[in-house]
C-alpha cells in the first residue's frame, strides 16, 4: 500500500479511530490490532511475503529467549548466528542470488571455461533490507547484554511489522521502539497536529517535487546518449532532488503517521543538501542506516581504531556494504567506494567531525566558507548519484563523458521544466529557512494563524494540482 494514494488514504484514519476508541482501554488488544493492520498493509501489496515477516518474527523471539535461559557462550554464540543465518539467508538468497550467479559465470568464461547456472525470476520483497535490519538489532543488542529479551511476542511482532516504517524505514533500534509497545499510549493533540503536518510535508515532498523531477530525470536518463552535456547537467540534478524529496518525504510520512498512533520514530534526515563536507552529509542523510552500519559493523571491525591502514580499510568494507546493500548491482556498490573516497580525506586529518551543529545556526545567510563547503559537497553528491541512478556501469561512464563535451555549455532545452525548477527553488529556500526545526514546515508553527494556514491550503492545492499517476517511492526497489 503506497502512502500516496486514495488506499492510504482511507487506511489511516480508519485504523487511526479504532486504535484510538476501540482498542485504547488495552496495551495487548492495542498491540494486537498494530499487528493485523500492519500486516493487511504489507499484505496489499503481496500476501503471500507475510510468511517471511512472521518466521523472521518467530525466529527472534525465541532466540532472544534463549539468549536470556543460556550464560554459556557457545550455545548464546549459535544462536546469534542462528539469527543472522535466517534473516541474512531470506535477504541474501532474494536480492542477490541472480547477482551472484551472473558474476559467478561472467567470472568463469572470462578465465576460459564454459559454465552454465541460470538465474531464477525472483519477486524481491518489499521492504526486505530494512525489516530485516530492524529485527537483527534486537537479536544483537540482546545477545550484548545491552537490551532485554521480550516474553511478550505480540509487542514484538509489533515492532518488527510496524506499518509506518515496515517498507522503507527508518530502520528502529529495538532499545528505542520496542519499549513503546510495552507502556500505555494516551493520545496527545499537539503531538497528533505535529504528525498531521510532517504528513503533509512529507506528500509535498513526494508528489510535488520527487515526482515531478521524475519525469525529467527518467526521460534524460533514457536517452542521455542524445542528450547535450548540460541537460544531462541538469537530469542529474533532477534526480538528486528525486532521490531526496521521495525519501526523506516517505521518512517524513512514516514519522508522521507514528506521531499519530504515539509513537516516536527517529530522525531520518537533516537537511543533508546543506551540509558543508561528505561526513556531515551522512550524518544527515538516511541516518537510521548509516547509524545501524556504524553501530553493528564498522565499530565491531575496528572503527576509526587501529593502523591508518586498518582505518581505510573499515572505511571502504562500511561504504562499499552500504552501496551493496542498496541493489545488487555495481553501480551502488562504485557509488559506495566514490563515497568512501570523499570521506577518507577528512578521516585522514581527523576533520570528519568538524561540522556537527547547524549550518549558519541562528543566521540568515552561511557565510562564504559555509557557501563554498555546501556548493563543493553538493556537486560532489550529485556527481556520485549518476552512478546511483545509471543502469549498469557502461551507462554511468557515458553518461559523464556525455557531460564532459563541449556540449557542457550550451544552453540546455527547459522546455516544459521551467515550473519544476522554480518549485525546486522555493523549495530550497523553504528548507533553508527550516534547517533549525525537526522538518521545514514545523516552522509555521509559530507563525500567524492566517499564514499558517494559507501555507497548508497551498500545499494541498499543490498537491492535487500536480497529482498524476501514482509514483512508488524509490526505496521501495531495496
Amino acid at each position: 500500500m503506497l502512502f500516496n494514494s486514495i488506499d492510504f488514504a482511507i487506511f489511516l484514519p480508519v485504523v487511526f479511530l479504532l486504535y484510538w476508541f476501540v482498542t485504547n482501554k488495552n496495551i495487548k488488544l492495542q498491540n494486537a490490532f498494530i499487528v493485523a493492520a500492519s500486516y493487511l498493509f504489507y499484505g496489499w501489496w503481496d500476501w503471500r511475503f507475510l510468511s517471511l515477516i512472521l518466521f523472521s518474527t518467530v525466529v527472534d523471539y525465541f532466540v532472544g529467549r534463549g539468549l536470556a535461559k543460556y550464560n554459556d557462550q557457545k550455545k548464546r554464540r549459535l544462536l546469534l548466528w542462528t539469527s543472522v543465518s535466517v534473516n541474512l539467508g531470506f535477504l541474501g538468497f532474494f536480492k542477490y542470488y541472480n547477482f551472484f550467479v551472473e558474476n559467478f559465470v561472467t567470472a568463469f568464461t572470462f578465465f576460459g571455461f564454459d559454465i552454465s547456472a541460470g538465474s531464477l525470476n525472483i519477486v524481491l520483497p518489499v521492504g526486505i533490507s530494512f525489516y530485516t535490519f530492524q529485527t537483527l538489532s534486537y537479536t544483537i543488542d540482546v545477545y550484548k547484554k545491552k537490551l532485554e529479551p521480550t516474553k511478550d511476542f505480540l509487542a514484538l511482532a509489533a515492532f518488527v511489522s510496524f506499518f509506518p516504517q515496515l517498507v522503507a524505514g527508518p530502520i528502529e533500534r529495538a532499545a528505542n521502539l520496542l519499549p513503546q509497545f510495552k507502556k500505555q499510549r494516551t493520545f496527545n493533540y499537539t503531538k497528533a497536529v505535529d504528525g498531521l503536518r510532517q504528513i503533509l510535508w512529507g506528500l509535498f515532498k513526494k508528489v510535488v517535487i520527487a515526482d515531478n523531477c521524475a519525469v525529467h530525470a527518467n526521460y534524460i536518463f533514457a536517452n542521455s546518449a542524445d542528450m547535450s552535456g548540460s541537460m544531462l547537467v541538469l537530469g542529474a540534478l533532477f534526480f538528486t532532488f528525486q532521490i531526496y524529496g521521495d525519501f526523506s518525504g516517505y521518512s517524513d510520512i512514516a514519522i508522521g503517521t507514528a506521531r499519530l498512533l504515539g509513537f516516536n520514530l527517529m530522525r531520518n534526515f537533516a537537511f543533508p543538501y546543506f551540509s558543508r563536507d561528505i561526513a556531515e552529509f551522512w550524518r544527515r542523510w538516511h541516518i537510521s542506516l548509516s547509524t545501524w552500519f556504524r553501530d553493528y559493523l564498522y565499530i565491531p571491525i575496528g572503527g576509526s581504531r587501529g593502523s591508518t591502514g586498518m582505518q581505510v580499510r573499515n572505511i571502504f568494507i562500511i561504504f562499499v556494504v552500504s552501496g551493496f546493500w542498496h541493489g545488487a548491482n555495481w553501480t551502488f556498490i562504485v557509488w559506495g567506494a566514490l563515497n568512501a573516497l570523499y570521506f577518507l580525506p577528512l578521516m585522514l586529518a581527523n576533520k570528519n567531525r568538524k561540522h556537527l551543529e547547524i549550518v549558519a545556526q541562528g543566521k540568515l545567510l552561511p557565510t562564504f566558507k559555509e557557501f563554498f563547503g555546501m556548493f563543493v559537497t553538493f556537486w560532489l553528491t550529485v556527481f556520485a548519484w549518476i552512478f546511483f541512478r545509471a543502469e549498469s556501469l557502461g551507462h554511468a561512464i557515458s553518461y559523464i563523458s556525455g557531460i564532459i563535451s563541449p556540449s557542457l555549455f550550451t544552453m540546455p532545452e527547459l522546455a516544459g521544466m521551467r515550473a519544476d525548477i522554480l518549485l525546486i527553488i522555493m523549495f530550497m529556500i523553504f528548507e533553508w529557512t527550516g534547517r533549525e526545526k525537526w522538518f521545514a514546515l514545523a516552522q509555521v508553527e509559530k507563525w500567524n494563524k492566517t499564514v499558517r494556514y494559507t501555507v497548508y491550503y497551498a500545499i494541498i492545492f499543490l498537491l492535487f494540482l500536480f497529482t498524476g499517476e501514482q509514483q512508488e517511492f524509490i526505496y521501495f526497489q531495496f
